[in-house]
């Protein structure tokens, strides 16, 4: 629900969204190939490392630190609640098809022969629980999640991230709105934004994380800023 106006700031919420679908993009292309390839670049790149593990880091904070809240403060309101009950199923389906995709690129003999219908799955799987959640659960985290809750949720999500941070925030913004990414490098201290800009950014490129270099634009960097 893009056109809402919310009451906290979703931004980040929407940008990791972004990162996700994007990434799936990616995966989708991946699994059309007919050789040999969607296998190697699976397990050599470092696309799919990636994206498995921020998707783990998104799906855990908002199951230990979202839906809780939210199954509290609707207790009385089945319709509702019904709705966060559905975020939960959907979320139960990643993991077991995360670890088939990882038995899949593990499996030299056999795997590349299973790959192509795992990555589609995963694929049609989170776009649809992506525009569910942002059509039906934002709305409601909007409304009822306190803004504690929510600094807490964030706070959560970046404890998981951990000192991965240098990773992470080059992956989020990899083809992120000029909007989405003026926001979030604002918020970043005045002394981090330059390390992002001169060093973390152009680490994540040169790792070509999909094999396609060449293909994005970067941001301009600067000494200062």
């Amino acid at each position: 629900m893009r056109g809402k106006v919310f009451r906290h700031d979703m931004t980040m919420m929407f940008a990791i969204h972004d990162a996700l679908r994007r990434d799936l993009e990616r995966l989708a292309r991946v699994a059309a190939r007919t050789d040999d390839d969607p296998w190697h670049i699976l397990r050599v790149g470092t696309g799919w490392d990636l994206f498995r593990r921020y998707l783990r880091v998104h799906l855990g904070a908002e199951d230990d630190l979202l839906w809780p809240v939210l199954r509290k403060a609707l207790a009385d309101r089945p319709d509702e609640l019904g709705v966060i009950a559905v975020m939960e199923a959907e979320h139960a389906t990643f993991e077991p098809l995360l670890d088939a995709i990882d038995a899949a690129l593990a499996d030299r003999d056999t795997g590349s022969l299973r790959l192509g219908d795992l990555l589609d799955g995963l694929v049609s799987g989170l776009r649809g629980h992506l525009g569910h959640e942002e059509d039906e659960a934002l709305p409601l985290i909007d409304a009822v999640v306190s803004a504690e809750q929510m600094r807490r949720f964030g706070a959560e999500h970046g404890r998981r991230v951990g000192s991965g941070t240098c990773r992470y925030l080059p992956w989020l913004l990899d083809h992120a709105s000029a909007e989405s990414t003026a926001i979030i490098l604002g918020q970043l201290p005045d002394s981090v934004r330059p390390t992002y800009l001169n060093l973390w950014q152009p680490a994540y490129d040169a790792q070509d994380p999909w094999g396609t270099r060449g293909s994005r634009p970067t941001v301009r960097r600067t000494r200062g800023t």
